[in-house]
């Protein structure tokens, strides 16, 4: 079958200019819908899982009745971009690349998955495997509302692909940092600075030894980072502040170094500087880190050798942003992710995906996966 580039970019025009942020259940919604009447036609099974208050529904599909999948395909609906984005700037073209929100991540890989499965389908290359699709609606926020979906699906599958966008050189992903908030509060004492500031306990000045404190535990060696990304704090200049808070972005490479850092954080909210002050710490926002185990390492060759076949050299590459690979990873299924077409500077207005990788990305989809699907791993 023939790749039609032109009815893909005019499909994903369609996609891009339909705003579906994070918070924006109506709008992941729209999304669900025009997938799930794009699998319905091709004879698959759709389910629309309700989402919550703040987030959309997420799209399951099956080629099959089975409760028991030989590939699980992800990928997530929403964007960081709010309402009102696509109209600002919709989807266009200028030379090689496309541009709009969510023109990479991840909209291109959901329909270059679709594109895919489609020629499979009309190639009758589905007939004897058992495809499981996921598309969610959360998946920037944390994937809070779909985790245990993702999980229970996964735990069902013989191995994951995950399709966010290949990296800017075009690798794939084998492996990602796993990731942790924490939000530190600071209560102390206000008091007048001019009058009697001896009389109050200043929550600012323990916030910042806390940051100070935790700052010194990044290493960039071995892939620790801890960002004090968000600080509030007081009410009036010459008042001592008597409230604080901090939010941190905690991202490791293994469990130990997140015990570590929880460790610190644990001991700087028991021990404040100032003992007048109480702090108080809130954890969310966790993702397990995605570490390539030997059946994983299985799949990539499979992947690699499919790449071959078609003319391309396939790398992989360590990625410190997350993905719901992680957790699919971390249940214990092998699990490769970046099978989207090539693009980069996500989550900015320069976001853009490369057209011109968009068919090759397409033919090792269309081949890849009923093979990974009839790997024995």
């Amino acid at each position: 079958m023939e790749f039609n580039l032109q009815s893909y970019l005019k499909e994903l025009e369609q996609l891009v200019n339909t705003d579906s942020g994070s918070y924006s259940p109506q709008g992941t919604a729209k999304i669900a819908e025009y997938f799930k009447q794009k699998y319905e036609e091709l004879g698959y099974i759709a389910t629309l899982h309700p989402g919550s208050s703040s987030a959309g529904p997420c799209l399951e599909v099956h080629n099959d009745n089975s409760n028991q999948y030989d590939v699980l395909l992800l990928g997530h609906m929403d964007t960081v971009f709010p309402d009102g984005t696509a109209k600002k700037r919709p989807f266009t073209i200028k030379a090689d690349r496309a541009l709009g929100p969510g023109v990479s991540d991840m909209k291109s890989g959901l329909l270059s998955l679709y594109y895919a499965l489609k020629a499979i389908h009309e190639e009758k290359l589905d007939e004897d495997i058992s495809i499981c699709i996921l598309q969610n609606s959360d998946e920037e926020i944390g994937s809070n509302t779909s985790k245990e979906l993702i999980e229970e699906l996964a735990a069902k599958s013989k191995l994951a692909l995950v399709f966010e966008a290949g990296r800017e050189n075009g690798d794939l992903v084998l492996q990602r940092k796993g990731t942790v908030r924490f939000e530190a509060r600071f209560k102390g004492a206000a008091a007048h600075a001019g009058v009697e500031p001896q009389k109050g306990a200043n929550a600012i000045v323990e916030m910042a030894h806390c940051i100070l404190e935790l700052n010194k535990l990044n290493d960039y060696e071995t892939g620790t980072t801890i960002n004090a990304g968000l600080v509030s704090g007081g009410t009036r200049v010459n008042i001592v502040p008597e409230y604080a808070a901090c939010k941190f972005d905690v991202r490791f490479t293994n469990s130990e170094q997140m015990n570590t850092v929880k460790d610190k954080i644990r001991y700087l909210a028991e021990n404040p500087v100032n003992e007048r002050i109480k702090i108080s710490v809130t954890e969310n926002g966790f993702r397990p880190p995605m570490v390539p185990s030997e059946k994983a390492m299985k799949l990539w060759e499979l992947t690699e050798n499919t790449g071959r076949q078609l003319g391309m050299q396939l790398k992989w590459a360590a990625a410190g942003g997350c993905s719901d690979a992680n957790f699919t990873s971390a249940v214990g299924t092998p699990t490769l992710d970046a099978l989207g077409p090539v693009g980069g500077l996500d989550h900015s207005e320069k976001e853009y995906l490369e057209i011109s990788n968009i068919e090759p990305n397409h033919q090792l989809l269309k081949k890849l996966i009923p093979q990974t699907a009839k790997m024995v791993i």
